[in-house]
């Protein structure tokens, strides 16, 4: 194994001379740094921006928010293949105690029947 001292012995290297040394390349500010800066006139890809707003966030109301976290729940039971009211029924068949609001919900005919994950798994 060789030690510190003698590793610059070992690997030796070679400095490349292009008519009298080596020149830097100037720093050029391309496209690709002016997109990456605030303030830029660059626009920016559609991918990344979607109506002003991030791709991940839905619109979506309270009742809506109610009925996903009873799909998040898995104290009832999976969620796939199945309706919430059916899944809702089944839980309470069960003796698990479903929200009482989640069936007032579905029951009125304004929210959507299908889970969460519907079409998308």
């Amino acid at each position: 194994m060789a030690t510190r001292s003698n590793m610059k012995g070992f690997y030796k290297q070679k400095k490349s001379t292009i008519a009298g040394g080596v020149s830097k390349k100037k720093k050029t500010q391309g496209a690709s740094a002016a997109a990456a800066s605030l303030g830029s006139d660059v626009t920016q890809p559609s991918a990344l921006i979607s109506h002003g707003a991030p791709d991940l966030k839905d619109d979506y109301d309270e009742q809506e928010e109610v009925l996903r976290q009873f799909d998040l729940n898995t104290a009832y039971g999976p969620c796939f293949g199945i309706t919430r009211l059916a899944r809702w029924e089944r839980a309470c068949k069960l003796g698990m105690d479903p929200p009482k609001e989640v069936e007032n919900l579905l029951k009125s005919g304004k929210a959507r029947l299908e889970c969460l994950w519907d079409g998308r798994i």
